[in-house]
This record gives structure tokens, sequence and C-alpha cells, in this order.
């Protein structure tokens, strides 16, 4: 049979919106294009991989509905449509057009009704139908023939729903029993009242036993107690109810199912579409053989691997400048005569721009395939090098006067990578610099920052793209050293080229926004300082790291025996499946257990440790997880890690990754090393200094609310902090009104808890859940915690007034983040923008101030010849391999550099410690 899919558009578009809500997609023009982006992205997979054979889309229509003109309470509740969803809806319908697909709307009827009658429809015309939607409602629709789909979530399969299914999920006998278990239960998300007092569980056993809501209103006698009484006080409220979930099948809409029939997209409407939404991942799908939506075209293994030839990455960038369309003169040079006439010439220039092309990825290993230089836009040089080492030094000592100038300015996109490349053959790359990386990072924090991106935004440029030269990742992909350089030359010289055209537009933009100190004085000195330190590495005693692990397996072995003794059998703990059937089908630990969109029993983390105390099996199985995950992510895949060459572990710090200013690493994740719990902290002590050195670590103390005393100017906390109290014990000594010897254990950890809490907009029912108390208690405690400290008050509002006036907040260097939904109609989106107004100025200032530290003592160590290195920084913290006898003077001079690294009105501390690692150090 063929197959008609159709799709519930407003469902999809908020699963989109909302699943991206903490790590929005932005384009260039700062449009959150999320909403837009996830439902093309549901809309292409389900075109490539369920091949429909007919496809429409429905839509809600503007206006009330019958539902509303029956009770106006209707969905009343709801908070006002997201600006960044109204604004996505015209592009979405618009994109639908583009690729033929029929638009679904009736004036009066929501999108589930016209659904419901197309799908009757359809299904007795002989098609399959499948019902794309996240909606629950739509299970009572389910027929044969007529299957709902549910997207899955975070990589999670589609859900496909057909009769025995819902049957199974709900615990029904038919699919249209599911419209008299939503008018027992009501649903608060619409505001449809249902019978108070009965949930699922309450409203599925009734229908076993009576079947529909008719026949329990007329049998209510056959009920005993406060429930019969519910359901009898309430029958009215029941009946209208079904009525209100009651999807109608009888919408007057004339439907054409011929005309519902795939076709074929318009390609062009699509790229412009694509190309205005910066969709370059869609956009690469639109070579002519991709984007054929027969049934008949065999699917492709991997779209996101296929690179499209010549002419169609040409078409693809039509609206784009490509280096066909410009004057230009690219030099291959290949002779070291050659090569020491170019460096004569850039000498006498004022901005050079340099690039290197290499083997790898990986600075730390990457050898140097050649170098591009460009000097005046249009005319860029590239400089192949030799594969001997000896050679390549010869061609790198030729522009080391070039390198290591103080008077040139040179330009670069990520110059921190071709300052490690260039320091393993021995030439430094000095200031002054400048990197549009870095430059693009501090204008729009939350964009991309490549170079290909950079060009198509502020150049209108399309570059070649490396997979031109090398080929897509994976198995097939050449090194650069394979390519002939007469086919690198054109791509490295236009990467030198276009770096060097970026620099004018960026410079700009930063005065425009007057970001252009945080560029200067914070992440241009910093740059090489991270470099430094990802050269030199870190030092890992796998022996150590070996001992830890066989600790943890054989703890692991113990709760294994422990679990399936407990659940009286055994069975795999890895899995959740199977967690979820012992917990709560074996040992029934919570009747009311909820399900993921899979089917199986929600066994998070969250779920295990809200049961902890109902079962000793609870806290073991949570044990046994923790021990796992630390094996798999630390004892087992950071001895790979371990650069063969240097013995180190080479981790890379990612300058312009953080919209706040925070520094992250990767290859490893050192921001991850956990830091709380025995277990944990056992990973730390496998990180060790260099031979016959010791681990020193040193870290701001509550460096986020020293900031926060400073920035609100509140007297008290200001005052306890100079005092140099314990500032939980003293919050709560203020809170509760007594002396602070006198406060408890328990009181200090509530402090606490009410101290990081604030920072981070807590609400009283996040507290609640946070100190496992009741949410009287937890708003209490934070209206007191206001009353102690009113000017932190005036600091949040005043922080949310301003970011709704300016539409951005900065912390105190001028690092600025940017908050679009700030004064969003919608409580939800509008909140998490309010949240981060209060706390952003506070962590991107922790941030700066510590990478002021960091340039301030690197700058100590280099002026007055310290041999002791800085090698990792990690939030708040920073850790060194010292020699020993440089012990104090390295302590001296990075305590005296953190605490002074920005004068506030409460002093900065710093703690520090020494051992054989870093677990003894920290």
């Amino acid at each position: 049979m063929e197959k008609l899919y159709l799709l519930d558009a407003y469902a999809l578009i908020y699963r989109a919106y909302y699943a991206m809500i903490n790590s929005p997609r932005m384009n260039s023009k700062g449009e959150n294009t999320s909403a837009v982006f996830g439902f093309v992205n549901t809309l292409e997979d389900l075109l490539r991989h369920r091949q429909p054979d007919y496809l429409a889309v429905a839509f809600d229509p503007a206006g009330p509905t019958f539902r509303h003109e029956a009770y106006p309470e209707y969905k009343a509740q709801r908070e006002a449509t997201p600006e960044d969803i109204r604004n996505a809806v015209p592009l979405i319908k618009d994109i639908i057009r583009a690729y033929r697909i029929p638009i679904l709307e009736a004036p009066g009827y929501e999108a589930d009704d016209v659904i419901g009658t197309v799908a009757q429809q359809a299904a007795a015309s002989g098609l399959d139908v499948y019902m794309l939607t996240p909606d629950k409602d739509y299970a009572q629709l389910v027929a044969p023939n007529i299957t709902m789909c549910r997207p899955g979530r975070g990589g999670a399969p589609m859900e496909t729903l057909n009769e025995a299914a819902v049957c199974e999920k709900y615990q029904l006998t038919q699919p249209t029993q599911v419209i008299d278990l939503l008018a027992l239960m009501g649903d608060a998300s619409d505001n449809i009242p249902g019978c108070p007092g009965v949930g699922q569980k309450t409203a599925q056993k009734l229908l076993g036993q009576f079947g529909s809501v008719e026949q329990l209103i007329s049998r209510t006698g056959e009920l005993k107690g406060a429930l019969r009484k519910k359901v009898e006080e309430n029958t009215e409220k029941i009946k209208f109810s079904k009525f209100l979930v009651t999807i109608r099948t009888d919408v007057p809409i004339e439907v054409n199912l011929e005309e519902l029939r795939r076709s074929e997209p318009d390609t062009e409407e699509l790229r412009k579409l694509f190309e205005r939404l910066e969709f370059h991942t869609f956009l690469k799908r639109l070579s002519p053989e991709q984007v054929t939506t027969s049934k008949k075209q065999p699917e492709m293994a991997s779209l996101f691997d296929v690179f499209p030839s010549d002419d169609q990455e040409e078409e693809k960038q039509s609206n784009l400048t490509t280096l066909k369309d410009l004057t230009h003169k690219y030099h291959l040079i290949q002779d070291l005569e050659d090569a020491k006439n170019l460096c004569d010439l850039l000498l006498t220039k004022q901005t050079v721009c340099i690039d290197t092309e290499t083997t790898s990825t990986e600075a730390v290993s990457a050898e140097l395939v050649g170098m591009s230089f460009c000097a005046d836009t249009r005319e860029a040089w590239y400089v192949s090098v030799p594969r001997e080492t000896s050679e390549i030094l010869k061609y790198v000592e030729v522009f080391r006067p070039l390198y290591e100038s103080d008077k040139i300015v040179k330009v670069g996109q990520n110059l921190k990578y071709d300052l490690n490349v260039l320091a393993r053959y021995g030439a430094e790359l000095r200031p002054p610099m400048f990197d549009t990386m870095l430059a693009h990072y501090v204008v729009q924090p939350e964009l991309r920052h490549n170079m290909d991106y950079l060009a198509e935004i502020y150049l209108r440029y399309a570059t070649i793209h490396i997979d031109r030269l090398i080929g897509p990742k994976g198995k097939g992909q050449k090194n650069m050293a394979d390519v002939p350089p007469e086919e690198v030359c054109d791509y490295a010289a236009e990467d030198a080229d276009v770096t060097l055209r970026l620099m004018l537009p960026l410079t700009e933009e930063m005065e425009k926004f007057q970001v252009t100190s945080v560029f200067t004085d914070l992440e241009m000195p910093l740059m090489p300082v991270l470099a430094r330190m990802e050269r030199y590495g870190v030092r890992l005693d796998t022996e150590a790291l070996a001992e830890t692990g066989r600790h943890f397996q054989q703890r692991m072995q113990v709760l294994e025996t422990e679990i399936y003794e407990l659940a009286g059998h055994s069975f795999t703990i890895s899995s959740p499946r199977q967690v979820g059937t012992v917990l709560f089908e074996e040992l029934k630990l919570n009747e009311r257990a909820r399900k993921t969109k899979s089917g199986q029993y929600a066994t998070g983390e969250e779920v295990l440790e809200a049961l902890r105390g109902k079962h000793p099996i609870v806290g073991k199985i949570l044990a046994h997880r923790a021990l796992k995950k630390l094996t798999g992510t630390y004892i087992d895949a950071l001895p790979k890690l371990i650069n063969p060459a240097t013995g180190r572990i080479h981790t890379s710090f990612n300058q312009a990754v953080t919209a706040t200013g925070r520094l992250s690493s990767s290859n490893p994740n050192l921001q991850n090393i956990p830091v709380r719990g025995d277990d944990g902290r056992e990973i730390r002590k496998a990180f060790v200094p260099e031979p016959g050195c010791i681990f020193f670590s040193a870290d701001y103390s509550q460096i986020e609310l020293r900031i926060m005393a400073h920035l609100s100017g509140d007297e008290h906390m200001i005052q306890d902090f100079r005092e140099g109290r314990d500032i939980h014990a003293a919050t709560a000594a203020r809170i509760y009104g007594k002396p602070i010897g006198e406060v408890t254990r328990d009181e200090r950890r509530k402090a606490k808890t009410a101290n990081f809490g604030i920072i981070y907009g807590i609400s009283a029912f996040g507290l609640a859940e946070r100190m496992e108390v009741s949410r009287t208690e937890a708003k209490e405690l934070i209206d007191n915690y206001f009353r102690t400290y009113p000017k932190v008050k005036e600091y949040m509002e005043k922080s949310m007034e301003v970011a709704r006036s300016r539409g951005y907040i900065e912390t105190a260097f001028g690092r600025r983040r940017y908050l679009p939904d700030i004064n969003s109609r919608n409580a939800v989106v509008r909140g998490y923008a309010e949240r981060n107004a209060i706390n952003a100025p506070i962590q991107g200032t922790a941030a700066d101030i510590i990478k002021v530290a960091m340039i301030r003592i690197d700058n100590r160590f280099l002026r007055e010849g310290i041999r002791s290195k800085m090698i990792l920084q990690v939030h708040d913290e920073l850790n060194f391999s010292v020699v020993p006898e440089e012990l104090e003077t390295v302590r001296s001079i990075v305590i005296e550099e953190m605490e002074s690294a920005w004068q506030m009105s409460v002093p900065l501390r710093a703690d520090c410690g020494e051992g054989a690692n870093w677990l003894e150090a920290h």
C-alpha cells in the first residue's frame, strides 16, 4: 500500500524550538533559527528514510476554534507564543511550499481535527496513513491503516504506535478509549478539567471496569466511597472534557488525495531560503542527484558525507562571489631562494596574513606541508616545503624574521594552531597579532567563527572547501601532504587572502560594539599563553590510573553480586530497560513511574535519586553506574590520549566556544574531571608533575560570590568578605538571626545552597529540590536572604532591566552576552534569558579575571626566567609543574597576580597547595 504522511506543524515546531532552548541556533543576523532548523531536519529525515508517496502538513488556523467558542478557558493559561516561533512560522510555510508539499488548514478547527479527517478519508481510499506528531492525543485516531509516529528525542528512534501498541502503552482495549482516558484525567496544558482527583492509573482502572465514560456515569452505583463522590460530583465536567478532547473527523475540508502526492521540490527556492537562513548542511544536499524525491531514487549512504562536484558547488553558492569571479594573483613557491625573496618583500609591509598547511588538525603532532602569506588583497603566496624535517627547518628559518618581528602585525585565523605548529620547528610567532576567529568571538560570542562562515557573512564570498582537496571525513580522506602543491596553492593562498580581508570589517565591528579592549587586553594576550600550555602538556601516572581502575572493577563486581541478590536474579545493570523492569514491575518502587518516548521506564540519575530511600538496590545501582562512567570516561580513555612523542596529554584549550567567556577544553575535556566524591577525586591522583617536580595548585576562593558582593554593593556581604568570615556561615547567621558561632552544619549547608542558587536565579521550587525541603521553607529562605542582602535583589532587578533595554549584558571588562529573548512574552523563554542576565556578568567577569591572572603569571615567568610551567586551567583553578627550588617564588608570583588581577570592594583570595599529584595539591 502507498503511504500518506500527515505532519502536525505546530507540535513539531514547538518541539524543535524547545529542544534547543538552552543552546539556540543563531544565524549571522542574530535570528534564532532553532524552530526552522529542527522542523526542516525532521522533514528531511522523513523524506530520506520513510519515503512517503503522499505528504501534507497541517497548521492551526488564525483565530479561535469551535473549542474556544464552547469553552473560552480552553488553552487560556498557555504562555504567549515565543517571538522566535512567530517569526519562524512564515519561513517554515515558505520552505514547505518550496518542497511543494500541500499545507492544510480549516478555519475554526485545529490541525489535529484536519489530520483526523484526512486520515480517515485516506485510509478508506486504501492508503496507509502515518500521523507525525509528538502530541499524545492523536493516539485516539489510530486504527487499521492509521498509525501514529512520535519523533524520538536526543537521537532516539521514532516511536511508531499501531492499534496494539496504543492499547499496550495506555493499558486499554481499543485506541478510541484514549478519548475517555483523557476525559477523566483532564489535561492541564490545554486547561481541560477532567475529573478532579483522577489520574492516569485510576482512569485506566475505571475504563477497564466500565469501558467508557458513558458507562461509568450510568453505573456510578458500582463505585465506592470517595471515588464515587468524585465522579458523581463532576459528571458534567467529564462529559464536557470528552467533547473537548475528541478529535473531529468530519471537518468540512475538500482534499483531493492526488494533490497530496509527493512531487519534485523547487530547488532554486529552497536554495534561496537555506542561504538566507544559513543552513549550510541542507544546502550541501541540494546537488541535482541528491534532491530527487522519487521513491525510485536509491538511498544515499550518508548525505552528510557527500561533497558536491565543482559545478554543483558553484551552483550552490550562486549568490556568493568565488575565486573564479575575482582577478587575483596567487603564486606557488617551491624554491628556497624564491622564499627568501618573498620574505624580504613581506618584511617591508606593516601587516601580513600568515597560515600553515599541515598533515593533522592536532598541532602537537602536525607536520608542516606549506606556508601561505598575503600582504595585499588579491595577491598571495603559497610556499610548499619538502617532506624532510631538515629541509622544512630551512624554509621556516627563512621566514623567522617575519614571524618574530615586533613591528609587523601578523594576521591569522585561529593563530594558536599556527603558533604551535611553527614552535615545533623552532620559530616563535610574536606580537603584534590579530586573530580573526577571536575578533569575531568577542563581537558575536554565540555564533560560529570558522573562516568559511566569516567569509560568507562579511565578504559574501564562498571559499574553496578543504574537502575538494582531501575528500570528506572518513577512512578515504587524503592527507594534505599527498596533494600536489599545484592543487594546494589556490586553497592555501585564498585562506591567507580572505583572512586578511576579514581584518577590516571585524576591526570596525569591535569598535562599533565597544569590545576592542576585550580583544586586545584579554583574548589576544591569552592566546600564546594557552599555546605554551598546550605544547607542554601534563603527565599522567598510568600505573596509578590502572590501579584505581582495578579497584573500581573489584567494587563493581561486589556491587553486581549485591544487586543480583536484592533483585532475586541477574540482569544487565547497564540496560535502562532491564533496570526499569526490575525497579518498577518486579519491586514496584513507584506505581506512577514515568516512561520515556521509546516506551521504556525513565531510570535517569534524578529518577533513581528520588527512589534511593525506598530500597537498598537503588543506591547500589547508582554506585555501580558512577564507577562504570568513571572507568569508561577516564580510566580507559585517558591513557589513549598520551602523545607517544612527548609522553604527555596535550589538551586543547578552546578560547572561542563558550558564550560566557570561560575557557573550555577538549581531548580530554579537563573541565569535567570530577571534584566531588572520593571516587571522582581519585582520577586527579593520576595527574602528576614532571619527574623531580612538585604539583602546585591555586584556585580562587568563592570568586563569583565576591563578584556579586562587588557588583551589588551590598554592605553586609562586603563586610563579611572584608572581615574574612566564612561567607556561608555568615549568611546563615544573618538569615537565622543568631551568632555565627551558633550556626549549625545544616543551616550553613542551606545558606551555601542559597548563596550559589541566587547567583543562578534559582526559584523556590528549584531551591526546595536541592535542599530537600518544602517549597514553603525554600521560599521563606529566599525571602529572608533578600531581606538580609537587599542590594543583591536590587542588582538582580537592575541587571534584568539593563538587559531588557539594551538586549545584552556586559562583564566588568566589557565582554557582551546577547539575550534576544529577554523581552519575550513567553515566560519560560523569558525566564531563561533573565537568569542569564543575572548570572552572565558574574560568571563572565570571573572568567575574565582568571584570564588576566594567567597572562600576568605567564609574563612574570618569562621575564624572571622561571623554569616551572603552568600546565592546566580548570574553571577558577590554575595548576603548575614546579621545580622544587622555585616553589616559594612560584607561590608568591601566582598568589600575587591572582589576587591583584582586578580591584574590587572586597578582596580576591586565592587558596593554594602542593603535592605529588593534582589530588594532593588541590
